[in-house]
């Protein structure tokens, strides 16, 4: 696997009139974890995911299949301690693979909500690609482990995300008493929300969704 830092992507205009190739690929090792990371924003849907925590694996797939995601995620951790650094690096370097495909942001919706129902659970999100991090965060998971994941890790996951992607986003859990259910719910709702946040606004054309001209 390649391990070596890759230089950031910005969105590439193709020609005059053409689309925006809205892709990135970022790499990130430390002495806990090798996390590799490529997507596209634009895509259908497809993932690949590879980070030694099942769970995990299945939380991508939510995120790129609901949110139209092509997502390639590959990562080495320290698990024989836990998989606390892997679940977090990988919410790392997929928030800095978002904010470089997003590059100035030109054109999108920029905020996005979703409500997921997932049997008797329903989760809330709401989300604003904003620049500013913000996680307000209100999920009660009933127990402490799904599997073998600590279900402490869900928030430490999207802290990650919020912080490198520089994103606002509110979490709500409605209704809920399992706990599997409670987090698919969430990471669907957010994958949702951020595929109404992310897709260009024909009546923005080029322009920043901000009154300020700048996100």
């Amino acid at each position: 696997m390649q391990t070596t830092e890759r230089p950031v992507e910005r969105p590439v205009v193709v020609g005059s009139g053409a689309a925006i190739a809205r892709t990135a690929e970022v790499s990130r090792k430390t002495g806990e974890t090798d996390v590799y990371v490529k997507l596209n924003l634009d895509g259908t849907g497809q993932c690949m995911a590879d980070t030694g925590i099942p769970f995990l694996n299945h939380m991508l797939h939510q995120i790129s299949s609901h949110g139209l995601i092509d997502l390639e995620v590959r990562a080495k951790g320290d698990w024989e301690i836990d998989d606390h650094h892997t679940n977090e690096d990988v919410g790392i370097v997929l928030g800095q693979a978002l904010l470089q495909a997003l590059g100035d942001r030109k054109g999108i919706h920029r905020f996005g909500q979703f409500m997921a129902p997932l049997d008797e659970a329903l989760v809330q999100v709401a989300l604003d690609f904003s620049g500013r991090p913000h996680l307000s965060y209100g999920l009660q998971i009933p127990t402490e482990r799904v599997g073998t994941y600590d279900t402490q890790l869900v928030r430490e996951f999207f802290v990650a995300i919020v912080n490198h992607a520089q994103l606002t986003l509110h979490i709500r859990q409605l209704d809920g008493i399992n706990s599997h259910h409670i987090i698919e719910a969430t990471f669907k709702a957010f994958a949702r929300a951020v595929r109404g946040a992310i897709e260009i606004d024909p009546r923005r054309a080029s322009t920043i969704p901000s009154s300020k001209g700048v996100l």
